[in-house]
């Protein structure tokens, strides 16, 4: 992405198209247009968000917003460009549209068509009682992502909020009820799970913990509170220590429902 892409979705003309109807919040498909260059948009009005007794802080626009302001600064894991502006329905959260291919980064298959080289999550029986796992690929550019949702605590990293673009790259989508004070983390990329950070990936670690001591930390209060930028400072810096994925937590629901 560009700072092209960033202006068009700041800057363009938003018309809404149609609306996702299997989205828990209003969340609209929009059109963008700014000086000749059109693409499409995810739209999603704070008007249309549905209370959540666990964040009643903020909003969940602002969650997405500091989300993929996060991922930008630190380079863990890839987001589209995402920003808090006006619109038809008033404030919200409008997000680039990313256009997917038919290729599945996350699946339930049979224990046999497991992809060579892919993580398996999770054995379990359909509806039939007929054996399949839960599945995952190990690119390296999913395992970011992961890193990401440790570290701000992605709370419903579902299979179909992680897409392989037409432009090759893999991006996250879908992080309104991210940053909780609280460890809350569920997602189906636990794969790498007691598994070493790459070097790569801690350096991103670094950097992180500089930012948020800095510019990125004056961004992020836009969105939340002063308890949630210190435990994603402390989430970060926990990473750092152990130098490893982590392993799911005893006490909470480590995996989303459903899981697409």
């Amino acid at each position: 992405m560009d700072t092209a892409d960033v202006d068009l979705v700041t800057h363009g003309e938003l018309e809404v198209e149609g609306r996702l109807l299997d989205a828990s919040n209003a969340t609209l498909y929009c059109s963008l247009r700014l000086d000749g260059r059109t693409a499409n948009a995810v739209y999603k009005p704070i008007a249309g968000e549905r209370p959540l007794w666990d964040f009643p802080d903020g909003t969940l626009a602002g969650r997405e917003v500091a989300t993929y302001a996060i991922a930008t600064a630190s380079g863990l894991g890839r987001v589209p460009p995402t920003v808090l502006r006006d619109g038809p329905l008033g404030e919200g959260m409008v997000q680039l549209w990313i256009d997917s291919g038919p290729t599945e980064l996350v699946d339930v298959v049979a224990p046999d068509d497991v992809p060579e080289g892919w993580h398996v999550v999770l054995h379990a029986h359909d509806r039939f009682g007929t054996p399949v796992v839960l599945a995952h690929s190990a690119r390296h550019d999913v395992a970011e992502l992961a890193l990401l949702d440790v570290i701000v605590n992605n709370t419903d990293r579902k299979g179909g909020h992680v897409l392989l673009g037409a432009d090759g790259q893999v991006y996250g989508v879908d992080h309104g009820i991210c940053l909780h004070a609280d460890p809350k983390l569920r997602t189906v990329l636990w794969g790498w799970a007691g598994k070493p950070v790459p070097p790569e990936s801690a350096r991103k670690l670094e950097r992180l913990l500089d930012l948020l001591d800095h510019s990125l930390g004056d961004t992020l209060t836009e969105h939340l509170t002063d308890a949630e930028i210190d435990a994603l400072r402390a989430r970060t810096r926990d990473l750092l220590d152990t130098g490893a994925f982590p392993a799911p937590h005893d006490t909470i629901r480590a995996i989303p429902w459903p899981l697409f």
